[in-house]
């Protein structure tokens, strides 16, 4: 067993991967974080709760936990809108945002909801 199929197996929990453990896998052996999403797929190992809140908490009796924001600030529409690619928002697009409106991950995931826009690309390969 390679080293980071041992390191995956290690962050499991109820047999799935979290998100930010895949990330922190990821860090550690100094690689990208799709590196880690294709071994777990390779090793039929599911990814979950996705620190978007998009998938994965089945657990909680939910596949989703994002909520759509209460509002939008006309400035934040414009950052989102000016970073879509095809009319989407990656990912890592989700994240940069967050960190740099020093929001949390589920909090521009829910503002994206709220805009009717659709996040794509997963870090980890989870979707396109």
């Amino acid at each position: 067993m390679t080293r980071l199929v041992e390191a995956i197996r290690r962050g499991l929990i109820n047999g799935r991967l979290p998100c930010a453990r895949a990330f922190a896998i990821a860090a550690e052996e100094n690689i990208p974080p799709r590196t880690v999403g294709d071994e777990a797929t390779r090793q039929s190992i599911k990814i979950s709760r996705c620190q978007l809140g998009l998938f994965g908490y089945d657990d909680l009796g939910e596949r989703r936990i994002v909520k759509p924001a209460a509002e939008v600030s006309g400035a934040l529409k414009e950052v989102i809108s000016s970073r879509l690619v095809e009319g989407k928002v990656p990912c890592r697009v989700a994240w940069e945002i967050a960190s740099e409106q020093k929001l949390e991950k589920i909090e521009i995931a829910g503002i994206i909801e709220t805009l009717g826009l659709r996040i794509s690309d997963c870090q980890l390969g989870c979707f396109k």
